[in-house]
């Protein structure tokens, strides 16, 4: 005869105390980057904050370089123009970036989001505000799949009475 014997579940849902608090930023503090990846329709960004000379890189390639238009580049600058404390962070950090998949609008606001998500590391204060901008959340929007029959997703062939 087999018996059950049942095993008591810890709970996992607790908050943080200070030390547990302390002790994050502390290794946040020790590691040389702070990483985040940042997801739109099919771009993928992976951004990092180094503690070294200030600047902007993306895939090996100055901001300006990749992003000639000037409205990408606002996009990918817009989470530093939200306070003046989040504009001196620029001039502290080098962002490394590397952006891959889909067109240069996904891309950019696949970099905004990492950059978002780095910040909140940094300093846990900002997420009210980043959030409130609404750059913090993925945006789930992706491109609808194509049906057979169709001409497109939802397109249809030309309809002929007779």
């Amino acid at each position: 005869m087999r018996t059950k014997v049942k095993k008591e579940k810890k709970s996992t849902n607790r908050t943080r105390t200070t030390t547990e608090k302390k002790a994050k930023k502390e290794s946040l503090e020790k590691k040389r980057y702070i990483e985040a990846v940042g997801r739109r329709k099919e771009a993928v960004a992976r951004v990092r904050f180094i503690k070294s000379q200030p600047g902007i890189i993306i895939n090996e390639k100055p901001l300006t370089q990749y992003f000639p238009l000037m409205s990408y580049q606002n996009k990918v600058l817009s989470p530093f123009s939200l306070s003046e404390d989040l504009a001196k962070v620029p001039q502290k950090f080098l962002l490394s970036i590397k952006v891959k998949g889909g067109g240069l609008t996904g891309q950019a606001e696949a970099i905004r989001l990492g950059i978002s998500r780095c910040l909140v590391k940094i300093n846990e204060s900002w997420k009210p505000l980043l959030r409130k901008a609404g750059y913090l959340t993925r945006d789930a929007r992706v491109v609808e799949r194509k049906k057979y029959g169709r001409k497109k997703a939802r397109k249809r062939p030309q309809w002929s009475k007779r």
